[in-house]
């Protein structure tokens, strides 16, 4: 695979507590995701968060690598349905950390019985890379099926 590199803009006006920014995404997926202080820490209310952006970094991430390794193992998905959790926590002596993603996954593979898509969900947890920086970070990666 070769080198892969992306690129975000993100403006910010103002303080911390009372200002705003937004997110784009250099390839024109999304522009302008609004986020804020009180988004982040309280009702969202439409907004977006650094750890939403995560949840959804990650969750992606494993999900494309599990519909890899259930197509190598010839039983391709017909639908895989993902959710991430990130947990940011305050962590002792370090302040607000990433403490956990937790990620829950339906799995629909004609042909893959629990034991395969078990072995499948590891091989591809293995080699998503967002998994083993997580892991890196010492972030506890939880996966779960519905």
């Amino acid at each position: 695979m070769p080198r892969i590199e992306r690129t975000a803009e993100i403006v910010w006006e103002g303080n911390v507590a009372r200002g705003s920014g937004h997110i784009t995404a250099g390839t024109g997926a999304f522009t302008e995701l609004p986020y804020s202080l009180p988004a982040r820490v309280g009702a969202p209310e439409g907004k977006t968060s650094p750890e939403e952006l995560l949840a959804a970094a990650h969750g992606g991430c494993l999900t494309m690598s599990l519909a890899t390794e259930l197509t190598q193992a010839g039983t391709p998905p017909t639908r895989l349905e993902t959710t991430c959790l990130i947990v940011m926590d305050e962590v002792e002596g370090e302040g607000h950390q990433i403490v956990a993603s937790h990620i829950t996954l339906a799995v629909d593979a004609d042909g893959a019985d629990d034991d395969a898509v078990a072995a499948a969900v590891e091989r591809a947890d293995a080699g998503c890379p967002f998994s083993t920086l997580l892991r890196k970070a010492g972030v506890e990666v939880a996966i779960s099926r519905a």
